[in-house]
């Protein structure tokens, strides 16, 4: 599935779950680096407006459908995708590193989040170690000097795969210069994801989930914040609409 923004193609190049497992899995094995982003509307908006957020997405080996409506748009465009949202792609990248004797990186959040989340993760996902943990201070610069000091401390601790948790567009752009300064690191963009494992946020209940209506339990909860966001992410919804009818008008799946 692609999206067109300012010119640029964004696509969804992982399509499954399966598909997603093997590919991190090969990577771990040949000892090669990925950036894993997680595409949504809120991204689609973003992207319109930020050239460095789309030279970031350009440069993520990985992306995939985090939100229904980017899955809803595939369906219509004749191009299906499942729906893989970042926080719930956390445990199962893990057990994959565990698996593989590979060693986990944390990254972004705050101290104490970590500090919960590295204590769930390693409880939860057997033979998994957490060797960093680092949360950077507010204003944190993704293509700075620190910030390659820090993807130096990531790569030197031994780990191979680094949860990236700093929202987007920061995770985004992270996880792209790290490609560079960290080449046998993977770095998968997971949001929100080990606020809900350390019980700083909380999640959506399944039913919700089920009804694919996380994004109105978000926006009830927290309105002042993700109110403007979704209300931005509704208004894109038309015209993406159009352009995945067209996508499957000119170029029917065989």
């Amino acid at each position: 599935m692609e999206f067109r923004v300012e010119g640029q193609a964004i696509q969804v190049n992982v399509p499954t779950w399966a598909a997603l497992e093997a590919r991190v899995r090969e990577r771990f094995a040949r000892r090669k680096g990925f950036a894993l982003a997680t595409l949504n509307l809120d991204h689609l908006v973003k992207l319109r407006a930020s050239p460095a957020f789309r030279s970031a997405y350009a440069a993520q080996t990985f992306v995939v459908a985090d939100g229904n409506p980017v899955v809803w748009l595939s369906r219509l465009a004749g191009r299906p995708v499942s729906l893989i949202p970042g926080s719930e792609a956390i445990l199962p990248l893990a057990r994959i590193a565990a698996a593989q004797g590979v060693k986990v990186a944390l990254f972004g959040a705050t101290e104490p989040v970590l500090a919960a989340a590295k204590d769930y993760l390693e409880r939860e996902v057997r033979d998994l170690r957490v060797a960093c943990t680092i949360a950077p201070a507010m204003g944190f610069d993704p293509q700075g000097e620190l910030a390659e000091a820090m993807l130096g401390e990531i790569a030197d601790s031994g780990a191979r795969l680094c949860f990236v948790a700093l929202g987007a567009p920061r995770q985004e752009i992270f996880a792209a210069y790290g490609r560079k300064v960290a080449p046998e690191v993977g770095f998968a963009c997971i949001g929100a994801g080990l606020d809900f494992f350390a019980g700083s946020q909380q999640r959506a209940p399944s039913w919700v989930r089920k009804l694919a209506m996380e994004w109105l339990w978000r926006a009830l909860s927290q309105p002042k914040r993700l109110g403007p966001r979704y209300a931005k992410c509704l208004a894109i919804l038309p015209s993406e609409t159009a352009k995945a009818t067209l996508s499957r008008l000119r170029h029917p799946a065989s």
